[in-house]
Order: structure tokens, then C-alpha cells, then sequence
């Protein structure tokens, strides 16, 4: 419905608005230009539809009234716009959206709990945000903000969460219990480099990326159903002292220059492959004494001056280790579990490689490990290096795909 029409269409709906509170919108969605046409759902308890934002409206709109909007509550394209508030509205059935409002300031809407959906994406000036605080959201990303803080999230169980290019955001602590889909974490904090995590609650999740963290604390992680990737982070030790299991992806540990110590104490089965490549601190791989079964293929890459996996018992894949160092003794360890046709007995099903004081060790860090199933001998060794490489490719473009595009 055009703007113009709103007030009429509020004063045509008369006694029935009067006495249900509930205002429905013709065609779905409405576009406030200023802050008198906002006055139109002053008596409205429901507004039915969506309701935009328009880019010339400001600098203070004002959306007291409507207690919930059942579709979307949009701001978008506005440079214009410095507070937005509501001292009613506690539920956004839809999408609440801010995108590309560079003057915006504040948002207040201290009774908001519930929305399906949170999109905050290039909101740079944002210094104030009062919320309910919000307790049921399924989605949120925001990206490319000034926050300091998100204290107006209290989270619980979400799907997915999406932080990135935060500048200001230099700590993230949350009550969240399970992540139905993904975490992704990217270049948040000052020189995207300082953010401090702690999930003390975090019981299960699907899947973790987590990228340019200063400290990432799971404490009650039990179970990851995909992958866990860890890239270009600043912590110097990771624990995950309750993960017992992945159920159908990776972990993989890529450029953590800090790392020196990475611990799984109850980590039994990964279903897809392990990558630990370029931690170039990280001088002993220890941290892993129950992992019994990976599903895909190992490739471990660094300065490592022992590795030991003593309850390993399955690979289904390749298993492809090499160090700056010597690791000659722990390379006769994993001897015994190469292919039979490489004189070992079988537990690595796919080629074996195990190389010691190679120079280029933290630059061939090249490697996939989900699927690669390999069929042992020398060649069949070559060729799944190949394949490894091939795909870890394929996965470095998607992952920096992922913070470039929005989500």
C-alpha cells in the first residue's frame, strides 16, 4: 500500500481497529516516509504485513503502538535516519533489517523479545542498542557495524549466527545452548583481530567456522553434527574438553600462527576427515589420545616435533603427515596402520605418506579431508594427494565466498 494512502486506510478501518487493535495492511506492506505518517499505527496493537522504513525518513521515527508486526520491520538505503524506537513492539514475525543506515545512532525498543530473523549490515555509526533484550530469533547476522557490545541478545537456541567485520566488537558472551545450522565468525574486534568468545552453554552444533578469534571457549561442547573449522585465529590453546564426536563432518586447523596447543581429551570419531596444516607454534600433536575413526582423510602440515594418535584405529581415507622437524619416531608408529599393500595393516585405508624434516612442510598445506576414500600402493598415494588438493582449493574459495557475499 502507497504511503500516501496509510492514514486513510488506519480511519477507514475504524471501529474494528478501534476495537481489535489489529490493522491490516492492503498489498502487504507499507512505506513510512516521516515521522507524522508514522503517528498511523499509534492505535494499532497487530499491524498485519510489513512495514518499511523509507529512504527519506528521519531523523527520528517513532513506531510506538503496534505491540507486533507479523511480517518485516525494514530500514534500508536510509542516510538520513538517526534513532528508530518503540516503546511497544515486542515481536517482528518476520525480518527486522537494518541495512545501509551509516547515520543511525540508536535503536530502542526495550520490549522487543521475538523476531524471526535479525539482518544489521552496515550500520556503522550504531553506538546504542536497547532491546527487550531478544530471547527468540531463529537467524542473525550482523555485519559491518559499530557495536561494542550485543547485550541486547540473549540467546538461547538460534540456527544460524553470523558475526563479521565488527570493528568494535571486541567480546561475545552468550548463554546459547544449541546452533542448529552454522556459527561463522570473521574479522571482528579492532584490526578484526580481537575478539574474545566464550559459549559456556554450547551443548551442539552443526556447524563452527571460526576465524580471526583471540580466545574460543566451549566448555560443553559435546557434539558438532558438521564440521569445525578453525582459520587464521590468534588463540594460543583450544580446548574441547566434552567433544566426543563429529557426525558427518571435519575439523580442521588452518594458519592459527599462535596456536600451541590443541586438546580433544574425549574426541572419539570424526565422520569426515582431519586437517591440521601451517599452525606454525603448534610443536606437539597430542591432543587427540581417544580419536578412534575418521571418516575421510588426514593431512597434517607444520613444525610438529611428535604426533601421537595411540587408540587410532580406522581411517577410511589417505593419511598424509609431514613436519620441518623429526618426526621419524612418530612416523614408525603410524608405519604399522599404513595400507597392507604399503607393509602396514590395513587401519589407513587410503595411501600413506609420513616425511620428516621437509623444509616446505607449512607452505603444502594444500589438502581436502572429507570423502577421500584412497585405495592404497604409491600411486593410488599420489593420486589422492592430488584429489586433497583439488578440493581444499575448492573449499578456500567457498569459505572466503561466505563473508564476502551476505548470507
Amino acid at each position: 500500500m502507497l504511503v500516501k494512502n496509510l492514514l486513510p486506510a488506519f480511519v477507514a478501518i475504524g471501529s474494528a481497529a478501534a476495537q481489535s487493535g489489529t490493522c491490516s495492511i492492503s498489498g502487504g506492506t507499507t512505506t513510512i516516509n516521516s515521522a507524522a505518517e508514522a503517528t498511523g499505527l499509534l492505535n494499532c496493537r497487530t499491524v498485519r504485513g510489513s512495514v518499511v522504513i523509507g529512504r527519506s525518513a528521519g531523523p527520528s521515527i517513532d513506531l510506538s503502538g503496534p505491540g507486533e508486526i507479523t511480517g518485516d520491520l525494514r530500514v534500508a538505503d536510509n542516510g538520513i535516519i538517526e534513532t528508530l524506537q518503540s516503546s511497544d513492539l515486542t515481536t517482528i514475525g518476520g525480518k527486522f533489517q537494518l541495512k545501509n543506515v551509516t547515520k543511525l545512532t540508536s535503536v530502542s525498543m526495550s520490549k522487543l523479545t521475538a523476531a524471526k530473523e535479525i539482518e544489521w549490515d552496515t550500520v556503522t555509526n550504531i553506538e546504542s542498542v536497547t532491546l527487550g533484550p531478544v530471547n527468540k530469533v531463529d537467524d542473525i547476522r550482523i555485519s559491518i557495524t559499530s557495536l561494542r557490545n550485543l547485550d541486547a541478545l540473549d540467546l538461547g537456541n538460534v540456527a544460524n549466527l553470523k558475526l563479521d567485520n565488527n570493528a568494535r566488537l571486541s567480546k561475545f558472551s552468550s548463554n546459547l545452548r544449541t546452533l542448529s545450522k552454522n556459527l561463522v565468525l570473521a574479522s571482528n574486534g579492532i584490526g578484526g583481530i580481537g575478539l574474545e568468545v566464550e559459549l559456556p552453554n554450547l551443548v551442539w552444533a552443526v556447524e563452527l567456522d571460526i576465524n580471526n578469534v583471540t580466545t574460543f571457549s566451549v566448555p560443553s561442547l559435546k557434539t558438532v553434527n558438521g564440521s569445525a573449522r578453525f582459520g587464521s585465529n590468534f588463540f594460543q590453546s583450544f580446548s574441547a574438553p566434552n567433544l566426543t564426536a563429529t557426525s558427518s563432518g571435519d575439523i580442521s586447523f588452518i594458519g592459527n600462527a599462535k596456536l600451541t596447543n590443541a586438546t580433544f581429551p574425549k574426541l572419539e570419531a570424526i565422520a569426515g576427515g582431519l586437517t591440521i596444516a601451517n599452525n606454525t607454534n603448534l610443536d606437539e600433536l597430542t591432543g587427540f589420545p581417544k580419536l578412534k575413526s575418521i571418516g575421510g582423510a588426514v593431512l597434517l602440515r607444520g613444525n610438529f616435533e611428535s604426533v601421537e594418535m595411540p587408540a587410532l584405529d580406522t581411517v577410511r581415507g589417505t593419511f598424509d603427515a609431514s613436519s620441518s622437524a623429526d618426526i621419524s619416531e612418530s612416523c614408525k608408529a603410524f608405519d604399522k596402520l599404513a595400507p597392507q599393500n604399503q607393509g602396514g595393516n590395513g587401519v589407513i585405508a587410503g595411501g600413506y605418506d609420513c616425511t620428516s624434516n621437509n623444509t616446505q612442510a607449512n607452505e603444502d598445506t594444500d589438502g581436502s579431508t572429507s570423502g577421500n576414500d584412497g585405495s592404497g600402493g604409491s600411486d593410488d598415494k599420489d593420486n589422492g594427494a592430488v584429489g586433497m588438493a583439488l578440493n581444499t582449493g575448492l573449499f578456500a574459495i567457498i569459505a572466503l565466498a561466505g563473508f564476502a557475499v551476505a548470507l
